[in-house]
């Protein structure tokens, strides 16, 4: 057979065709879903949903179930899915023969952001926009743009110092001049100021811990704010009518 180009020729053409028919046919069945090979018969959610509704997510997901099982575009499924308010990460698999599993990731509220109603802070310091699905009690932090993380830091790191008088910030603030103000449960401001090498901001807040009993005594009049921003003291600024009676005193 060798000794015979011509037959050689013959057999080339033929193993030709063969190949070119078998891609055809393997472009037909991946390009025309509506063949309904490998039809995708289910979508399942194996994570357990506290704020995402299952309704949104199937909002989300049906026009772009699309094609068969191996012709859907995960990758815009997941980006669909992480455009959700209340949805931080996605994931998305196959699995044979039908099936394709969805994992999410929800958002967990830390606290407020900003002065609006509409941006919270989750777990990771992260902003995102989205509205409370229950009632919870969160504190209100705020910064400059990209500071989220920071403050989200700092919060935890004030409201233990403060345990000792019970009364974690209700409000943390950080100004465009890097400053820090706290708003304690009760009200009370306390001003904190700029990180400084020599009188840290945690050496600042401590000295309030040490002297609040001597600053809330109910026999004296409660300031309404303290200005812990001194190296070795602070200063109280007390109501107005509290001011007007102890000079009606003298």
């Amino acid at each position: 057979m060798w000794h015979k180009p011509h037959l050689l020729t013959a057999i080339s053409d033929l193993l030709f065709l063969a190949g070119a028919a078998a891609l055809l046919a393997a472009a037909v069945v991946w390009g025309t879903p509506r063949m309904r090979l490998f039809p995708l018969n289910e979508v399942q959610i194996t994570s357990e949903l506290r704020s995402v509704q299952r309704g949104e997510l199937e909002d989300a997901l049906t026009e772009l179930l699309r094609g068969n099982f191996f012709t859907v575009d995960l990758e815009a499924l997941r980006r669909a899915l992480e455009e959700l308010p209340w949805v931080r990460r996605a994931e998305l698999w196959r699995k044979w023969p039908s099936r394709i599993e969805v994992r999410i990731e929800e958002q967990q509220a830390a606290a407020h952001w900003g002065d609006g109603q509409g941006e919270l802070v989750n777990t990771f310091g992260e902003v995102f926009a989205a509205t409370l699905t229950r009632e919870q009690r969160l504190p209100r932090l705020s910064g400059p743009a990209g500071s989220s993380r920071e403050v989200l830091r700092r919060y935890g790191e004030f409201a233990e110092l403060l345990k000792p008088v019970g009364l974690p910030p209700a409000q943390v603030a950080l100004s465009p001049r890097l400053a820090w103000l706290l708003k304690l449960e009760d009200g009370m401001l306390v001003e904190l100021g700029r990180e400084q090498l020599k009188a840290p901001i945690r050496m600042r807040l401590q000295r309030f811990v040490d002297y609040y009993p001597t600053v809330s005594d109910a026999r004296h009049v409660r300031p309404l704010a303290v200005d812990m921003r001194y190296p070795n003291g602070f200063a109280l600024r007390f109501p107005a009518s509290a001011v007007q009676e102890v000079k009606g005193k003298k």
